[in-house]
């Protein structure tokens, strides 16, 4: 089988390629350049295409470079700082992997002939008994990536592979150093790659936006201090707002750049029994009852069902659980399948939070 294989230059996706050269494939493989501002970490950097290309060397594969900025733009960055300046959270990684790696690049992958896409995620294909083609938990529990996968699709997924996703981290850090890969001891990527290490995600957006010093106030409306970019803050942020110490800990638990108001309470304030949510997708078809969901990637599972209600969705949660940012995902799992999917939006219910009286 012709296979294309996402090379970022990690440890992961070197392996990848390798278990499908000696599984007899006929294996190219790509590194996408999607950043073309600075870049320090991540897999967007001068130094992460050079690993790939090396290790392709070493493979004896042949290695292309892919360019799709336009596209990461238009899909992943825009739409981060958009978000932002609308008082949401997102996660760019999701997007990435939705309008880039399982689209653009597997568009493009149809087009030049190649039967599948591979990548370095630890993640696995599962078809159920109804024959419907899941994203399944990765076997390395701690380095799971099913949580940035899900959205994908029965179709998407039958033209994916995920080589290393049966596999421990360290196995796969094994094998590569058993095969003399440039990259089998490089640490893993953790952060978003076109926000770098030295300035950060204010900066990032100050370069974009016009940044908002923000009021915060507590529930009561009561102004305690300042933040310099209300732009900046998120949901259940504890650090970085300016406060006194002395006092018991204080949790940002809503959010209005419109008004450029910080509200922070106790961490009982952040609970609530119910998330609103929108864009819910299903693997297969809807399902009743409680479901498993994160989320964050290696977030604590939480139970919760999800119903339909006049706005678009609720989860009701088991038991009071701490508010999602809007703008983040909720990941839904049977056993370890992705079943649904689903945004958090601004709730309705924390509303009363916004003080109308505190506002200018």
């Amino acid at each position: 089988m012709r296979v294309l294989v996402a090379m970022s230059g990690g440890v992961d996706s070197s392996v990848a390629a390798a278990r499908l050269v000696a599984a007899g494939h006929e294996v190219e493989g790509a590194t996408l350049k999607l950043w073309g501002g600075a870049s320090d970490t991540g897999c967007c950097s001068v130094a992460d295409a050079d690993d790939a290309r090396r290790v392709a060397d070493r493979l004896g594969i042949d290695h292309h470079t892919f360019a799709y900025a336009d596209e990461f733009e238009a899909g992943v960055v825009g739409p981060y700082v958009a978000a932002h300046a609308a008082g949401a959270t997102p996660n760019p990684c999701m997007a990435c992997n939705r309008e880039v790696k399982f689209g653009a690049l597997l568009d493009r992958a149809d087009r030049l002939g190649f039967a599948a896409v591979a990548t370095g995620h630890h993640a696995r294909v599962v078809t159920g008994p109804d024959g419907v083609r899941r994203v399944g938990r990765g076997a390395d529990g701690a380095k799971d990536q099913s949580y940035v996968l899900a959205g994908l699709d029965h179709d998407r997924l039958g033209r994916v592979l995920f080589p290393v996703g049966s596999s421990t981290k360290g196995d796969v850090r094994g094998e590569a150093a058993a095969l003399g890969l440039v990259t089998a001891a490089k640490p893993d990527s953790q952060d978003v790659c076109f926000i770098t290490r030295t300035d950060g995600r204010a900066r990032f957006l100050g370069r974009r936006l016009t940044l908002t010093t923000g009021r915060v106030v507590d529930g009561d409306g009561r102004e305690l201090g300042t933040v310099p970019a209300v732009e900046a803050v998120t949901i259940g942020q504890r650090r970085g707002l300016g406060l006194p110490g002395g006092t018991a800990p204080r949790y940002v638990v809503a959010t209005d750049p419109s008004t450029a108001t910080v509200v922070v309470g106790s961490e009982a304030d952040l609970r609530v029994g119910s998330q609103a949510v929108a864009d819910v997708g299903w693997s297969a078809g809807p399902l009743t009852g409680d479901l498993v969901w994160q989320v964050s990637a290696h977030g604590t599972p939480r139970v919760g069902r999800l119903v339909a209600d006049g706005a678009g969705a609720r989860v009701h949660w088991r038991s009071p659980e701490r508010r999602v940012a809007p703008g983040q995902a909720l990941v839904a799992y049977d056993g370890d399948v992705v079943v649904a999917w689903a945004t958090a939006r601004p709730d309705p219910d924390r509303h009363d939070l916004m003080d109308p009286a505190s506002t200018p």
